[in-house]
């Protein structure tokens, strides 16, 4: 049968419409099932806990679980993996966090590029470090510290929770942009008794798991590491106060496999956006030390890119090596 010409244009218009109408009809109805928040480190830790705080609040506002799962090992890299190889429809997410960043440069091989095999959604929160000195450490202020370190160059002992973990690139950023020498000591596991104990004399740590210690005078905090002060110590400094130029966060956010409509990636995003100006999450995630931090796609990922290139710089200045 031989279709009028106008009847055939519409039909034709018609089927070129179908992608973009199921798109939509599939963004309305997402998630159809359990969501997974993968969280690249084990349980109980920062990014774990803002993973579920996070979940928490997307199961009761979209009507499915959001569930996290954690799956650490080798510097984050097993956890972004498996996301970067999951089906791309919404239902596996990513914390993504700091590390990712650093591993593009730290890693000489990956089983994925993180750049192009996940895709921004949103930022959740900016994590500043404060740099803590054991008391014994004479210096109060960081102009005070450098003078010090530089007075004895490779007597100061830096720990960190690993070779290219944040406290880590956070201390040679310091390094970098002081000049100052200091001995890096990496720690599997927790570093804070011999912290404490004197046996290390300074620690660029996250927050949450630094403030009590601060609080009860057993470590003094000299500087925080973001560009503006932290509300849950609004008494410190911050670095960029005394070194202008420095930045450090341990930030974190959430990206999904490439591939994931843009539809369903929108939608989490305002969805996520929504939840850091809900005032009830707001304070919690601030009574833990952290600053909601809301980005589009977009600015979330340009934010990436640029901290990938910034840390790029500080790996390959400092020499860092994987354990």
């Amino acid at each position: 049968m031989k279709l009028p010409r106008r009847h055939f244009l519409h039909l034709a218009a018609g089927a070129a419409a179908l992608p973009a109408v199921s798109r939509i009809a599939l963004a309305q109805t997402y998630p159809t099932r359990a969501v997974r928040i993968i969280v690249p480190v084990p349980a109980g830790l920062a990014p774990d806990i803002i993973a579920r705080l996070m979940g928490q609040w997307l199961s009761e506002r979209l009507g499915q679980s959001f569930i996290v799962e954690n799956r650490p090992g080798s510097g984050n890299n097993i956890g972004t993996e498996f996301v970067a190889r999951a089906s791309p429809d919404g239902h596996t997410l990513l914390l993504v966090a700091l590390p990712n960043a650093v591993n593009a440069t730290l890693y000489d091989k990956l089983n994925f590029n993180f750049i192009r095999d996940i895709i921004p959604v949103a930022g959740i929160t900016d994590n500043p470090l404060v740099m803590e000195v054991n008391p014994s450490v004479p210096a109060k202020t960081v102009p005070e510290f450098i003078a010090y370190a530089k007075s004895n160059p490779g007597k100061i002992t830096m720990v960190s929770a690993g070779n290219g973990s944040p406290p880590h690139v956070a201390g040679e950023l310091f390094k970098m942009m002081t000049g100052v020498d200091m001995v890096h000591a990496p720690y599997n596991g927790n570093p804070f008794p011999d912290l404490l104990a004197g046996q290390v004399q300074v620690y660029f740590g996250l927050i949450p798991s630094s403030i009590g210690y601060i609080r009860t005078d057993k470590l003094r905090a000299l500087a925080v590491s973001s560009a503006t002060r932290s509300q849950a110590l609004p008494d410190i400094p911050t670095m960029g106060e005394f070194v202008p130029g420095y930045v450090a966060s341990g930030w974190y956010g959430i990206g999904a496999p490439k591939g994931t409509p843009d539809e369903i990636v929108n939608k989490l995003s305002k969805e996520i956006d929504a939840a850091l100006a809900d005032p009830q999450l707001k304070t919690r995630l601030t009574d833990l030390g952290t600053e909601p931090m809301p980005m589009s796609p977009v600015q979330f990922g340009k934010f990436i890119a640029d901290e990938t290139e910034k840390w790029g710089k500080v790996v390959k200045f400092a020499g860092i090596k994987v354990d």
